[in-house]
């Protein structure tokens, strides 16, 4: 049996401004602070002998790495992220860059959630990726309507409560 996995899917290639601006500044602050402090500590650990049983020569390398990746990831991404700005002028319906709050049919409970890029999701504020399953089934569904979404846990129904936009300006 081979390691080898298919390819994950595209993620969609659209970002918030403010997710952006933030991607922008991980990227700054990898390659101008961290990545420089680890590189003085590798050396220092490289300096002291025997890498082979060195622990912070090892733990140091493994960090470097770990960097180069995320700094790769974001130089290739950041070119290819379109920014979407504006609100749309239908602002009773569901687009990126809402948050909407929906309440589930069967159990009666709501939950809010925000559609940003597939990079900037969080999971704590409620920010989901407009790749997921949810956001997919939401999309473009007004005040009152109702809708069904293939979730892990099964297919749920829902109708829409509340559609809000950020401001202008």
């Amino acid at each position: 049996m081979s390691r080898w996995r298919p390819p994950a899917p595209r993620s969609t290639a659209i970002i918030t401004r403010a997710g952006f601006e933030a991607l922008k500044t991980e990227l700054d602050h990898l390659w101008r602070e961290l990545r420089p402090e680890v590189v003085k500590a590798l050396a220092a650990a490289a300096a002291e002998g025997d890498r082979s049983e060195n622990a912070e020569y090892t733990y140091r390398k493994k960090q470097l790495g770990e960097i180069d990746r995320r700094v790769r990831y974001l130089s290739k991404r950041i070119p290819s992220l379109k920014v979407a700005e504006g609100v749309p002028a239908d602002r009773n319906a569901i687009f990126f860059g809402a948050t909407f709050e929906i309440e589930n049919a069967d159990s009666g409970d709501t939950h809010t959630y925000r559609i940003v890029g597939p990079d900037e999701t969080d999971a704590k504020q409620g920010w989901i990726s407009v790749d997921s399953p949810l956001a997919r089934a939401a999309l473009k569904k007004r005040i009152d309507e109702e809708f069904e979404a293939s979730l892990p846990g099964g297919v749920a129904r829902f109708a829409v409560v509340a559609v809000i936009y950020p401001q202008r300006g």
